[in-house]
């Protein structure tokens, strides 16, 4: 009975002894998902503002102070239509001064003319005496002078006629641009003066109002990255949200990529516009507007996790080095690594065009567990090319 409970005691130890050295080996548990199909669709996000496509700056081309304004913000105009108008009085005075210019100027053209009318006739007189000897030369030769004299202050009276008229035109079209009017149909979007405030137009034409010339179609002024602008193309559709409207995704089409580069802080943009519809008129100009450019969609492809792509069995100095991109799958529970060619992403989930893998079969993504290998705690992800 002894030799039984000492037998007893040695395979119990022997067992114990046995698991705990067990314990000790490398144990490696992997997590996977599967591949599957589905439908994908790949984009470009980035942010803009809301524009209309067509908008007017309204100024002056005239100094002076705002006598009455007639429109306000939001105010739907005409072509043509009064928007404000700035004191005209300087402008009134400015006109009839010209206008009696050119009145003297044309009474003093008058007047030469007469003078050479009448000493063209005294120069044919003294010719015809000259002729009969009953003058001399020289009386002949002043007439002639006094005459030719009298054709060029005429064409000098004629320049000064001419001079006056173009002063009073340009005092009139002066007065003319007291009165500011509305080039466009549309909305005025904002207003930058009140009554009674002086513009100046000595520099530069100063902006009064800014009038939108259809509210119902818009714009998106959004910058791409330079690493993505290649996708972009025009006629994509785009897909955008906006804060004022947290729980709809409004549409639109990309229409434009503008080849001039905007540069931050060795980051290199482009401008793409998007042009969308407003018909409701929810879409306000300055609005921020969250874009989502569909660069491709693709449909019942073969999709695997993105995490797949990142992960590798060995880190450090120790692992090795693959030219082509690859996952790992589980074969007799150990990681056996699969070569493939990838197509679009969505940041999430990645088509595969090429590879031995099909629809159902499980990926590596992750390692869990504990293993006795020092080497193998907090590695970091790998890169998807190897």
């Amino acid at each position: 009975m002894k030799k039984i409970t000492i037998s007893i005691i040695l395979i119990v130890c022997a067992g114990l002894l046995f698991f705990f050295l067990s314990g000790n080996k490398k144990v490696e548990k992997f997590r996977t998902e599967k591949v599957f199909r589905g439908n994908l669709v790949e984009t470009i996000t980035a942010s803009g503002t809301i524009n209309p496509v067509t908008s007017i700056s309204v100024g002056t081309q005239v100094s002076g102070a705002i006598r009455k304004i007639y429109v306000d913000f939001n105010s739907s105009v005409k072509k043509g239509q009064l928007l404000a108008e700035i004191d005209p009085s300087l402008f009134e005075a400015q006109v009839e001064q010209a206008r009696a210019n050119l009145y003297n100027a044309q009474a003093n053209k008058q007047k030469i003319r007469s003078i050479l009318l009448n000493d063209y006739r005294t120069y044919m007189r003294y010719k015809t005496l000259y002729e009969r000897n009953f003058i001399a030369k020289s009386d002949v030769d002043l007439a002639e002078t006094n005459y030719s004299s009298d054709k060029a202050q005429v064409e000098a009276a004629q320049a000064q006629v001419a001079q006056a008229t173009a002063s009073l035109r340009n005092n009139e079209a002066n007065l003319r641009y007291t009165k500011i009017i509305s080039p466009v149909d549309g909305i005025v979007v904002s207003r930058n003066v009140d009554v009674g405030q002086t513009v100046a137009a000595s520099f530069q034409t100063p902006t009064l109002f800014l009038v939108a010339q259809d509210l119902t179609k818009m714009q998106i002024y959004t910058s791409v990255a330079e690493a993505d602008i290649g996708k972009v193309k025009v006629g994509q559709d785009v897909e955008y949200t906006l804060d004022g409207y947290p729980d709809m995704t409004f549409k639109g089409k990309v229409t434009q990529i503008r080849n001039s580069p905007t540069t931050v802080q060795n980051v290199v943009t482009y401008d793409v516009i998007i042009n969308v519809d407003n018909k409701d008129y929810k879409l306000k100009p300055g609005m921020t507007a969250n874009v989502s450019i569909i660069t491709a969609k693709k449909t019942n492809v073969l999709l695997v996790p993105n995490a797949c792509l990142r992960f590798t069995p060995e880190k450090g100095e120790n692992a090795p080095k693959f030219k082509h991109q690859g996952i790992w799958m589980l074969n007799n529970e150990r990681p056996d690594r699969v070569n493939i060619n990838t197509g679009v992403s969505d940041g999430s989930f990645t088509e595969v065009i090429f590879g031995s893998i099909s629809e159902g079969q499980s990926v590596i993504v992750d390692m869990i567990g504990k293993s006795s290998n020092k080497s193998m705690e907090k590695r970091p992800r790998g890169p998807g090319m190897f």
